[in-house]
This record gives C-alpha cells, structure tokens and sequence, in this order.
C-alpha cells in the first residue's frame, strides 16, 4: 500500500443515510505526513431533511463510522449544517480545516458557499484552538515519545502562527518548513515509513525539542497579540442565511 489515497473514496459520500455537502481528506495526509499503514480520516457535513429536524426524534447531527476497506482503516465524522456551522464560529480551527482542505472527496454548491464564506470565521483567537492542540500533542510526546505527536505539534504551531498573521489556513506542514527548525524535513521523511514509529536515529535531543517547540509556542502567542485580524468572526448572518436556504430547499 502507498500514501496515495484510494480511488474508492469517490464511492463513500453515496453509502451514507444523509446527502453530503462535503467530504473531505484531515488527518496526515492534508497534513503531509502521511505513513504506508496511515488511516484515512474523511470529515464532512450532512444535510439533515426538514422532518428530522422539525419532528419529536432527536436528529443526527453528528454521524462516526470507522470501518476497513481493502486494508485501509477509514475514519467518517460528519456534522449537520447547523451544527457545523455553529462550531465555524466558535473558532474552532478541526473544522475550518475539514472546510478548506483540498483533499476535496465531494463538493456541493453548499459546499462552495462555505468555502467562500470561510475567510469571514477567521479570527485572531484561532491561536487559542493551536496552542490548546500543541500542549495535547506535546504530552502525548513527552508520554510515548513517538514521531507522530511530536509532528503534529509542530504542525498545529505553525499553521496558527500562518493562520493569525496571515489570515491564510495552510494545515500542510511541509509547506511550513520555513518557520519552524531545519530538522523538521528529516523528520517527516521517518513518519512516512510508519505511522508508531520512535524518533529517527540522529533526530534532536529532548531538550533540543522542548526549547524548539517553546520558542513556536511564544511565537504565536505573540501572533496573536499582534494580530489585525477581528475577535470575532464576521459571517453569522451569511451562515445563518446558508442554513435556512439549504434547509427549506
């Protein structure tokens, strides 16, 4: 098995009890990183009918099925519209990047309409969502001390710190080598061969790591700080009129 994701994918949105407004690729492989034996994490957003949401029987709003398929573990959570977009303004950075990954498995016009509605749910305090992930990953680090939460530390830290100062969301972290340490590289190239693996031979020291990821952590603290983008996000009204059109239509 390789790192290219399976064409069967395509043939997953139609499986489900609900109509998608997208489907998309999270996890390592939008993030770069993706191992042989990687599991595929597709995240999206369902459309629940009118009856369902109207009527006595709680609804759906969030659908998880894990499963394998020709030896690949695929990971499926999606979120009702609503349900969606409430988490989008409560600057939650898991679902602005399910919203804009490129790994697109399906598109809607819903799906479109959220992409571009996207740049007004950004704020200066999405830093809080990746300074509260690094803290997670480094833990895990300091526990297992294994290769895939020392990566997704630094990759939650270098996304905030592009997302606050720029505005722009980009989850892929070899397309983030430039700001963070020059070992970042090699250090990818060894999650690729596995997905549990330990640390490289020759990769940094402790301490060398720890003082890497504090001077990302202050970095985007001060991001934050110096940061011009708004408190608080502008597009509640342009939600909140998606949500009645796509559901009364």
């Amino acid at each position: 098995m390789t790192t290219t994701l399976p064409r069967w994918l395509a043939d997953i949105p139609a499986e489900q009890p609900y109509p998608l407004a997208f489907a998309t690729v999270s996890g390592a492989h939008l993030y770069g990183f993706p191992s042989v034996d990687s599991d595929v994490d597709l995240r999206g957003v369902h459309l629940l009918p009118l009856p369902d949401i109207v009527g006595l029987r709680p609804p759906e709003e969030t659908i998880t099925r894990s499963w394998r398929r020709d030896g690949v573990e695929v990971d499926l959570v999606t979120h009702d519209l609503a349900k969606f977009c409430g988490l989008l303004l409560n600057r939650n950075g898991y679902v602005l990047e399910q919203l804009l990954s490129p790994l697109v498995v399906a598109s809607s016009p819903v799906h479109q309409e959220l992409v571009a509605i996207a740049p007004g749910c950004v704020t200066r305090f999405h830093a809080y969502h990746y300074l509260g992930f690094a803290r997670t990953q480094w833990k895990l680090f300091e526990k297992a001390r294994e290769l895939k939460p020392l990566l997704y530390t630094f990759r939650v830290l270098l996304t905030g710190i592009h997302l606050v100062r720029t505005g722009e969301l980009v989850a892929d972290l070899t397309r983030l080598y430039g700001g963070g340490p020059p070992y970042l590289k090699e250090l990818v190239g060894a999650k690729k061969a596995g997905e549990h693996g330990g640390l490289p031979g020759g990769a940094p020291a402790l301490d060398v790591l720890a003082g890497d990821v504090d001077t990302l952590t202050a970095a985007l603290e001060l991001a934050r700080d110096e940061s011009t983008l708004p408190g608080a996000a502008t597009a509640a009204d342009a939600l909140h009129d998606l949500v009645v059109r796509a559901r009364l239509g």
